[in-house]
């Protein structure tokens, strides 16, 4: 059975409908003001940053640190896995 995952937190669910049903609480946003977003790449054994190359080795360890390129604006929002 695959396993879908939140773009923002890193948040594991069985099914699209099971995660993108409830808030995140590392939504751009805001906390909890957004729903779960579903990260559309495969599960991989480590993730890289879209805008700085940053390694991690799961979606939410990656995400809960500043990006120093994100477009926003250095340290200003989390970074956000490649697919």
């Amino acid at each position: 059975m695959p396993n879908y995952y939140c773009q923002h937190c890193g948040t594991k669910a069985t099914s699209v409908a099971q995660l993108t049903a409830n808030p995140c609480y590392r939504h751009p946003d805001a906390p909890n003001r957004g729903k779960h977003a579903l990260y559309e790449g495969s599960e991989k054994p480590s993730y890289t940053c879209k805008y700085c190359g940053t390694k991690s080795s799961s979606i939410s360890s990656l995400t809960s640190n500043p990006c120093y390129r994100h477009p926003t604006g250095a340290n200003k929002a989390k970074h956000s896995p490649a697919l």
